[in-house]
């Protein structure tokens, strides 16, 4: 699903003004250390699995299912890397959004990676030493991820 209902809902009430809206990003491992990336069909960058948490959702929830919906790909959250301010964002449609980002790593679970949905034209592993471009935010995500014991006292 490329946009939540209920930020086409507001959308239909604000046009393309700037919203404020809770993302999630993950950052997940294989069992052989690699990175799981998607190429997005709106602007062919590639860059980390990321969604936008639905009204009533935990972060975490949300991410697992992202993670499902875009690649296929089965994982559990290991622990919390990172809360960011992003944006803004605008994005090929002209809407301004800035996000709570939540930067979770994962792990693999079960499935094969590939295109789950028309958010993404292509999706990978990789290893950590050989990432494709990625913007700067990314990247330090998946490196902090890599070595990262999590945000104490996290709760799923």
């Amino acid at each position: 699903m490329p946009t939540p209902e209920f930020v086409q809902h507001l959308r239909s009430r604000i046009g393309h003004d700037p919203l404020w809206l809770p993302g999630a990003a993950a950052v997940v491992y294989d069992d052989d250390g690699r990175v799981l990336l998607g190429r997005r069909a709106d602007t062919g960058q590639w860059t980390l699995i990321t969604g936008i948490v639905d009204p009533g959702e935990h972060p975490a929830q949300a991410i697992v299912r992202e993670v499902q919906e875009e690649t296929g790909i089965s994982v559990e959250v290991e622990h919390l890397v990172s809360i960011d301010v992003v944006g803004p964002v605008t994005f090929p449609n002209s809407d301004v959004c800035r996000f709570l980002s939540l930067v979770f790593r994962c792990r693999y679970l079960s499935g094969e990676a590939r295109v789950n949905d028309d958010e993404s034209m292509d999706v990978r592993w990789f290893s950590p030493d050989d990432l494709p471009p990625l913007n700067p935010l990314h990247r330090r995500h998946a490196e902090n991820a890599r070595y990262s014991t999590g945000i104490p006292d996290f709760e799923r």
